[in-house]
């Protein structure tokens, strides 16, 4: 049976556009978006994959729910894929905390969320995978979070892009990052990126993650 965290109950805005409140409980595999940094490649991920105002997100991970303790599983630039309290998920090294939202499969869609946490599991230790190409060593973040769904269709891959949506051409972050690779910009490959899955009509918004439901 999936496991839900009971002993810390969480404040989260029902909508970004209400200050109402309502009371939810994180449960195993609900997914985390982190907004986007200063950082440069933050920046650039955001930039080439914003669809709308709404989601402004560079990074996501998965709840895993042991005790009384939030922990999230993603795949981490800096660690490859690793597993850290909710609190260490919203800070991002060196440059504060980053807004976080919570989001849930839809209810009609099957999940077995003990197979899903078992497979994130067992990437524990993976390291990041800085191509972005699927085929690729490693996970990046939107890879890590579709591959552990992978099995129950809740997402869907798409071509990637790398240029700008304002201006058509590939950010300067990007040429850099793939120069430095030594490789060429993966252009149209297929791939995934948080704000695009996000968006997906199988996931529905919990809220907003508060400075006071860290623990």
């Amino acid at each position: 049976m999936m496991r839900i965290f009971m002993g810390i109950i969480l404040l989260v805005v029902v909508s970004c556009n209400t200050s109402e409140f309502d009371r939810v409980v994180l449960r195993d595999g609900d997914i985390l978006f982190r907004g986007n940094t200063s950082d440069s490649l933050s920046q650039a991920i955001n930039d080439v994959t914003q669809t709308s105002e709404g989601t402004n997100y560079s990074h996501m991970g998965v709840v895993d729910i042991e005790d009384d303790s939030v922990y999230v599983i993603h795949a981490s630039s800096e660690n490859g894929v690793v597993r850290e309290p909710l609190k260490e998920f919203k800070s991002v090294k060196n440059k504060g905390k980053r807004d976080v939202v919570a989001y849930r499969v839809d209810s009609q869609i099957f999940v077995d969320f003990d197979d899903v946490l078992l497979a994130a599991e067992a990437l524990i230790g993976e390291p990041y995978n800085f191509t972005y190409i699927l085929e690729d060593t490693g996970y990046y973040c939107s890879e890590f979070v579709y591959t552990i769904f992978e099995d129950f269709g809740v997402f869907e891959l798409e071509s990637m892009t790398f240029k700008s949506a304002n201006s058509g051409e590939f950010p300067k972050a990007w040429i850099d990052h793939y120069k430095e690779l030594g490789i060429d910009i993966p252009e149209g490959l297929p791939g995934c990126n948080p704000n695009g899955m996000a968006n997906s009509p199988k996931l529905k918004i919990l809220g907003r993650v508060t400075e006071d439901q860290i623990q």
